[in-house]
């Protein structure tokens, strides 16, 4: 049997590795080669979006974070519940201005 150290039993405190997402969306643009070009993240959740939806989204990046908000989740939330979903993340967050023009930022650096 070898020599162990003595503080080398198995009873060290266990780590938690569970991530948890920051509260509000992100949209992560991901390139032509992808099957969808965009990702929201809602807390944890992804949802895809359609190439269309972002074209249609780009083209309206220049609206005020108001405005495009309203079309954001009448676009991007496909179902009532994803359009409950993102009003609750956006909320959670802190407020409209702040989500939307980050990421009106992110569709206009595109």
């Amino acid at each position: 049997m070898e020599n162990l150290p003595e503080n080398s039993t198995s009873s060290e405190a266990k780590v938690d590795k569970t991530v948890k997402a920051k509260p509000g969306l992100r949209l992560e643009l991901r390139g032509e080669e992808n099957y969808y070009k965009g990702i929201l993240h809602i807390g944890s959740t992804l949802i895809p979006i359609s190439d269309d939806i972002i074209e249609e989204l780009q083209a309206k990046a220049a609206l005020t974070p108001d405005e495009f908000f309203r079309l954001f989740v009448e676009k991007v939330g496909y179902s009532s519940y994803l359009q409950e979903q993102i009003q609750q993340e956006v909320k959670n967050a802190g407020g409209i201005h702040s989500q939307m023009s980050a990421i009106q930022q992110t569709l206009r650096l595109a």
